[in-house]
């Protein structure tokens, strides 16, 4: 029997519809979502299909991955405009940013942020070694990202459907992205630790989406993480790329070296800490004797 059917055959037990121990005959309902050691081992085959790809395929894949994170940064400016009641306003540009997000988990879309949860876990799990191809793969990833969101920002310019109040909110949301600006080194640092805490939450997003079993699941499994990561304002450089897109192309409050500099690049560096350490790495090891045990190398109890 193969490690997938071997996989199969352990879920299919897991999952039985009646429990035959129970006393009461009462029917009780199959597990609706995925355990933790499957997500993880999920995780693992998803970043190796991603790494499998031809490059041209990998960076196709971050475009439209990138083209989604800038959707998402409209609507989540776009669904909280005039909105004053503080919560009520996370609540819907979280929402609104929701929607970027599971684009690109239902899709495949490669976005560099949830890369930094899926190739750790191949690598954790699969691989064993660095392979020296990932190098590539990463960089195709975040450069195909940036020009994906600015071109969806080009595009939505040159078409000219945003009122004066979205331009207004996007001013905003600039100022409060770019806040960090004035503490200079201490601000620099302090946006690599919010990077860290922002792709934790989002690797639980893909955590929470992978458990699903149906659309519905998966799309509520996205939004609760989202949802906080953006009322924390937690530095999330592939979203961020999204509103940079737009304020590079409507304002000239802040320059594209100021975006990338003092903000994008702490916050990847962040983004591949709190991916891959605090959920890939964690995750891994905690369930280490399970994800080893699925795929025949490990002692079943």
């Amino acid at each position: 029997m193969t490690d997938n059917e071997d996989m199969k055959t352990k879920e299919e037990n897991e999952n039985k519809e009646t429990d035959t121990s129970s006393t009461d005959g009462v029917d009780r309902p199959g597990r609706q979502f995925y355990i933790p050691s499957q997500i993880v081992d999920e995780f693992g085959e998803k970043g190796r299909d991603h790494l499998s790809k031809n490059l041209p395929a990998q960076f196709l894949l971050a475009l439209t991955a990138g083209s989604f994170m800038t959707f998402g940064a409209i609507f989540s400016i776009l669904l909280a405009i005039d909105v004053e009641t503080e919560g009520l306003f996370y609540l819907m540009s979280g929402i609104g940013f929701t929607a970027g997000y599971a684009m690109v988990f239902i899709s495949g879309a490669v976005l560099f942020t949830e890369v930094n949860v899926l190739l750790p876990s191949y690598l954790f799990n699969k691989a064993g070694l660095m392979k020296g191809n990932i190098y590539k793969f990463w960089l195709a990833t975040y450069l195909g990202n940036m020009i994906g969101a600015f071109a969806v920002g080009v595009l939505i310019q040159i078409s000219g459907s945003l009122a004066d109040p979205f331009y207004s909110e996007l001013s905003l949301y600039l100022d409060k992205k770019m806040k960090f600006l004035d503490y200079g080194v201490k601000g620099w640092f302090e946006i690599l630790v919010s990077g860290i805490l922002a792709n934790w939450l989002i690797g639980m997003a893909a955590f929470l989406a992978t458990a699903a079993r149906d659309i519905t699941g998966k799309i509520l499994g996205t939004l609760l993480p989202v949802v906080l990561f953006v009322a924390g304002n937690f530095q999330h450089s592939a979203a961020n790329m999204g509103y940079f897109s737009m304020g590079i192309l409507a304002t000239d409050q802040y320059t594209w070296y100021e975006y990338i500099f003092f903000n994008l690049l702490p916050a990847s560096i962040g983004n591949l800490i709190g991916g891959g350490i605090l959920v890939s790495l964690l995750f891994s090891y905690a369930y280490k004797e399970d994800i080893q045990t699925s795929l025949g190398k490990g002692k079943k109890n």
